[in-house]
């Protein structure tokens, strides 16, 4: 056992956790998840029933990864986003997992502070959900989303950098062409 949990935590059984991860205060691993190597999961963080997170993934104080959500590697959920999974909830009319939609997380996205993920789309690599966004439909690699509902207003560099000269970035020097499905970085 090469990981930490705090006291404060639970941890269902089933569970499988990565070297290197850290569970900190008031967390909830529940039942089938699989949380990889190095990950970071903060304060009242809640892991739902058979989710699946990647390694070097970082999940900021309260927010829930309900079920159905997978996260791919070096994922970043900012404090207290919100991920869904039922686009039709009734409480007096419960559909449990069988009518859960799949939302996938692709290697190296960022999801800002309080931004929502509607559930059922995919959001892609190194993408980047601005602050407060909401996100109802699938985003490109390396898009920048902005606004209620989430619109791309750009493209942002695997550095974290916004591309403001062309599809070339002006710090890392990583420099990108236009394909279907988003950006791809160039091969010298």
């Amino acid at each position: 056992m090469d990981y930490y949990i705090h006291e404060s935590s639970y941890i269902d059984e089933g569970v499988t956790i990565g070297d290197g991860t850290k569970i900190w205060h008031f967390s909830h691993i529940q039942q089938g998840a699989v949380i990889g190597k190095n990950c970071s999961l903060g304060q009242n963080v809640n892991i739902a029933n058979h989710v699946k997170i990647g390694n070097g993934v970082k999940i900021q104080n309260n927010v829930s990864v309900y079920e159905g959500v997978e996260l791919e590697d070096y994922v970043f959920c900012g404090p207290s986003m919100v991920f869904t999974n039922d686009v039709t909830p009734r409480s007096k009319y419960p559909k449990g997992s069988a009518g859960y939609k799949r939302t996938l997380v692709k290697y190296g996205a960022s999801i800002g502070a309080n931004a929502t993920i509607v559930c059922g789309v995919t959001i892609g690599r190194w993408a980047m959900i601005a602050a407060g966004a909401v996100v109802t439909k699938d985003v490109p690699d390396h898009a920048l989303i902005v606004g209620v509902p989430g619109k791309q207003v750009g493209w942002v560099c695997e550095c974290g950098r916004v591309l403001t000269d062309g599809w070339n970035c002006k710090i890392c020097r990583r420099a990108y062409f236009l394909i279907e499905g988003g950006l791809e970085e160039k091969d010298d």
